[in-house]
């Protein structure tokens, strides 16, 4: 007992050892949250207080959850066996950690004929769910123009999160669209049912419908799950948090370990009231603050501080560190998004060489961004000079699907010869040309040794339905039309000529939120064809069909472990790094545009900020452009609200040419005259 609660400040010891009733942790980053949650479960089974099989730890990713047996197993020298979602979780000899939807899979198994489904149900996946959703739409005489599917499946996926069954949609419905909606929700749901099958969603809605409606079988689980912990509360939803109080309510022994600092899933559904007013849902609760952080300086600390403590809405705290000092926050006006860039290679290339001091491995810099979109600068910078990158929780730029698509279409005009390019675009939009039909498309090609569109135009159309041909036929005439386009024009223009005549706008614009960020990055690729507009079009094309061959050679990466982390803010959480880059540290980018006159978004944002500015242990750079070109357009935006938050004695200030510091007299910038030294970047 005595080793286990070793090495514990008094806030971790006090959040451990408080076993009884509902208790609420606010953990700061760096705070040790992970150690006090694995701590917890250990002490209630070493102090003999409950036996493994009574605990229920709910997290948010496999990989967490993994985390914490792989912690635990060690402690309690119990071997943790993998179990299958068919063992009863009644009987568990271990403590049962795992996500909401693995947790009611679990339960769902064995109690899923109470519901009157089979035990063997099925789980539909995103495309399942589409194909369901369009099958109800057709039954209901709804098209695709009247009604995306998309949008359709992502608000079914909505009222499931906030509980509403259909019926009880239909009572709120109040126009034309919502009608609709809630008619489609109920076919939808009636086709699940018959399929003996549950979506995403149902896991966690048709698990407290079985408790709601069953409640014996509430009371068994309740008498099983005596003490029950909750990682990063703060993201959990509506349907997640009457789980929780549904299984706790028996015993109230509910343990929830978050940071409302950091809730920044608001657009996924999470509700930050959820923590805010835990202590209200549980007036008995006991509060505990993690503010001791182990991460970062006390300076980072002081500065994420300036920029969380603007939110009204927020439980306070103030963090502490024993790493007292630290360098101050560089905050860097470069001219445009190369110049951006340039800066961030210049103090990479420092860091790396030790010129801060210590030498900074290049695994242990990030650079973090608002939108994937703005990465494109950053990665043909660190092509250029050669420097070793990796993407978390996205591909590279010139990789990703939208992205290889439009290029496709480039290559392909370029030269029509190329099959992998004609194999890519010729079903973009839907034409229904299958593998068979491309096949013999392709074999009389090679036979004749016409490009591809001379091969659709002379075709005889042998072996392939009319409607099929007709519509080859429609992608030749569109590819003909795109070559004719006037040799003078210039590049940009016939890079609009490609998106409009493909209709890949309306093709990636589905209604989802991940649609949305699709065409942000097709947007951005105008910025990145927008060097070559000077020239006619083919000669642009050309050049930068060289320069993406070069983006998307990835030979010099050999090693992952020992490169630079790019990465989108949200992607970022629960991470960590010696030194964190913030690009595009802009109003319209940090804070989005989206959330300029939204309060709550508005506080969202902020907390994104502060998530970023914490992951770093050493040292942190806010970079902004005062000119930016992006999405195809060039934008001239303030510097973000964010960077003068923040204390202006823990900031440094410097622009491509000076160094120079806020003047608090008058809110401008004063010249020191320092002139920023020439670096040899690598």
């Amino acid at each position: 007992m005595n080793d286990l609660l070793r090495d514990l400040n008094s806030r971790q010891l006090e959040a451990i050892t408080s076993t009884e009733g509902p208790v609420l942790v606010i953990a700061g980053p760096g705070s040790g949250k992970t150690r006090v949650l694995t701590h917890r479960v250990a002490y209630l089974i070493a102090k003999g207080i409950t036996k493994p099989g009574n605990i229920l730890a709910v997290t948010f990713t496999n990989k967490a959850a993994r985390e914490m047996q792989d912690r635990i197993r060690p402690m309690l020298k119990i071997e943790y066996p993998r179990f299958s979602f068919n063992t009863p979780l009644l009987f568990s000899p271990v403590p049962t950690i795992g996500t909401f939807h693995s947790v009611c899979v679990r339960i769902l198994r064995a109690e899923a004929e109470s519901l009157g489904f089979k035990k063997d149900f099925v789980i539909f996946d995103e495309d399942d769910q589409l194909a369901l959703v369009k099958t109800a739409m057709k039954e209901l005489n709804i098209s695709k123009e009247q009604m995306n599917p998309n949008f359709a499946r992502n608000w079914i996926s909505s009222a499931k999160n906030e509980l509403k069954k259909p019926s009880e949609c239909e009572n709120m419905a109040e126009d034309y669209i919502s009608e609709n909606l809630s008619k489609i929700y109920a076919i939808y749901q009636d086709r699940l049912h018959a399929s003996s099958a549950f979506d995403f969603d149902d896991l966690i809605m048709k698990t407290i419908i079985l408790f709601e409606t069953k409640p014996e079988i509430l009371k068994r689980y309740q008498s099983v799950f005596k003490y029950i912990m909750v990682d990063e509360y703060q993201d959990t939803n509506f349907a997640q948090y009457r789980l929780i109080d549904l299984l706790g309510r028996a015993h109230g022994n509910i343990c929830v370990v978050g940071d409302d600092w950091q809730s920044i899933y608001r657009w996924r559904g999470a509700d930050i009231a959820n923590i805010l007013e835990f202590e209200k849902n549980y007036p008995d609760a006991k509060v505990v603050k993690l503010e001791q952080n182990y991460r970062s300086t006390q300076l980072i600390l002081d500065a994420a501080y300036g920029v969380i403590s603007k939110n009204i809405n927020r439980k306070d705290k103030k963090l502490w560190t024993e790493r007292g000092g630290g360098s101050q926050v560089v905050a860097y006006e470069a001219a445009d998004e190369k110049g951006e860039a340039d800066f961030v290679i210049g103090e990479i290339a420092k860091l790396y060489n030790g010129s801060y001091g210590n030498k900074v491995e290049l695994s242990d810099i990030a650079i973090l961004y608002r939108t994937n979109a703005q990465s494109r600068s950053i990665e043909e910078a660190f092509l250029k000079y050669n420097v070793p990158y990796r993407i978390v929780g996205g591909i590279k730029f010139y990789l990703r699907k939208e992205i290889k698509d439009v290029v496709a279409y480039l290559r392909f005009i370029q030269n029509p010869f190329d099959v992998m390019s004609f194999e890519r675009i010729v079903n973009i939009p839907q034409r229904g040309a299958g593998k068979a039909t491309l096949a013999k498309i392709a074999m009389e090609a090679r036979k004749s040794g016409k490009s591809f569109i001379e091969t659709i135009e002379s075709f005889s159309g042998a072996g392939i339905t009319k409607n099929k041909m007709e519509a080859l036929k429609d992608f030749a005439r569109s590819v003909r039309k795109m070559e004719a386009k006037n040799e003078k024009t210039k590049t940009l223009e016939f890079l609009d000529l490609v998106i409009k005549e493909a209709e890949y706008q309306k093709y990636v614009c589905d209604g989802t939120e991940e649609g949305e960020v699709r065409w942000e990055n097709v947007k951005e690729l105008y910025t990145a064809l927008g060097k070559y507009n000077e020239f006619p079009w083919k000669d642009g094309i050309r050049m930068f069909l060289e320069e993406v061959s070069l983006a998307t050679d990835l030979d010099n990466v050999k090693d992952e472990e020992k490169s630079v982390t790019l990465m989108t803010l949200h992607s970022a959480k629960g991470l960590e790094y010696d030194t964190v880059f913030m690009i595009g540290m802009e109003e319209g980018l940090l804070p989005h545009s989206r959330s300029i006159d939204d309060p709550a978004e508005m506080e969202e944002e902020r907390r994104l900020c502060y998530v970023g500015i914490t992951r770093a242990k050493s040292r942190v750079y806010l970079v902004y452009a005062r000119v930016r070109r992006i999405y195809g357009s060039t934008q001239i935006n303030n510097p973000s609200r964010f960077i003068t938050d923040i204390p202006e004695h823990l900031v440094e200030m410097k622009n491509q040419g000076y160094s120079y510091l806020r003047d608090a007299t008058d809110d401008g910038y004063r010249d020191e005259g320092y002139e920023e030294e020439s670096v040899d970047i690598w």
